[in-house]
């Protein structure tokens, strides 16, 4: 009678068990790793940026800044303030295919500030066919209204 009575305080503690333990279940992306972070849609931005101005398409180029009069740019000794602005910079300084040469950007560095703010440091090369001017980045990002966005632009020339 002992026996059957240790069988079934086992019996009811092995079903009892199952009630009491926390599901840790993790969805297939993250267990193997492959979930989009803030740092990977960050430089999603300046490989669409790249792919733009390689393909000579300043406009589409812009899509990664904030499109606000706040934008801050500053280069060559100036600052430019806003979208409109800037856009109309990059249009003025190369007005022709053969002064955007070709683009790559290297050596970047994502430091997220907040949930929705990071800076990128950087280097930029330009590859022209009589020169390849060169220098260095520094970019806020903001994530506004769920897209990350430059909202300021350092850019220096190492020449």
């Amino acid at each position: 009678m002992m026996q059957s009575k240790t069988l079934l305080a086992i019996a009811l503690l092995a079903c009892a068990l199952p009630a009491c333990a926390v599901n840790v279940n993790v969805n297939d992306t993250q267990l193997m790793g492959s979930a989009e972070t803030d740092e990977d849609r960050i430089l999603s931005v300046l490989t669409l940026q790249q792919a733009a101005w390689n393909a000579g398409d300043i406009d589409t180029f812009m899509d990664g800044y904030w499109p606000s009069p706040e934008l801050r740019f500053a280069s060559g000794g100036s600052v430019t303030t806003g979208w409109q602005e800037t856009r109309d910079r990059y249009h003025a300084n190369y007005s022709d295919r053969s002064l955007m040469g070709t683009l790559s950007f290297s050596d970047l560095e994502v430091d997220m500030l907040s949930a929705d703010a990071a800076i990128v440091h950087g280097a930029w090369a330009l590859v022209r066919s009589k020169d390849k001017p060169s220098g260095l980045f520094t970019l806020v990002f903001r994530d506004l209204d769920g897209g990350w966005k430059i909202v300021s632009d350092t850019t220096t020339s190492a020449d």
